[in-house]
């Protein structure tokens, strides 16, 4: 049976898609920690960074640098954070790389804090910022 990551990145579990291609898909969080923050995952099966090949590695690279652009566009935060969680911290046990608009006075240290409460975005906000934030990917791709 397929594991949960890649029942999502084959879109076989609803997922708001914001840029796909043959290597990855790439979809809002649905426990964002700030509106816009997406998730990278390769469409085949690996677990951590070590094990990917070539060809979907460089699809991760490409695909963070376009969400990072198009979340700075689409958001306007401070910053961004680019993270990945190996091992035992890589709760859906497939590599996964999430693109995160920060704003200033939010530690990196609260990212990783479980506090009990679960942020999960309506069905309507994530269908709302799926359109825009694929829009502003689609303006990108279009001027580079």
């Amino acid at each position: 049976m397929e594991c949960l990551g890649c029942r999502l990145a084959n879109k076989k579990e609803p997922v708001h898609v914001v840029y796909e291609n043959e290597f990855v898909c790439c979809f809002l969080d649905h426990e964002p920690y700030n509106e816009g923050h997406v998730m990278i995952l390769p469409k085949k099966h690996f677990h951590d960074a070590d094990e990917l090949d070539e060809n979907t590695a460089s699809a991760i690279m490409k695909a963070s640098i376009l969400l990072s652009k198009a979340v700075k566009k689409r958001c306007a935060p401070d910053g961004i954070t680019i993270c990945q969680n190996g091992g035992i911290f890589n709760e859906l046990s497939h590599y996964h790389m999430h693109i995160v608009p920060r704003y200033e006075g939010q530690l990196f240290s609260t990212f990783y804090i479980e506090d009990g409460e679960v942020c999960i975005e309506s069905e309507d906000k994530l269908a709302k910022n799926r359109k825009q934030l694929s829009k502003t990917i689609q303006e990108i791709e279009a001027t580079a």
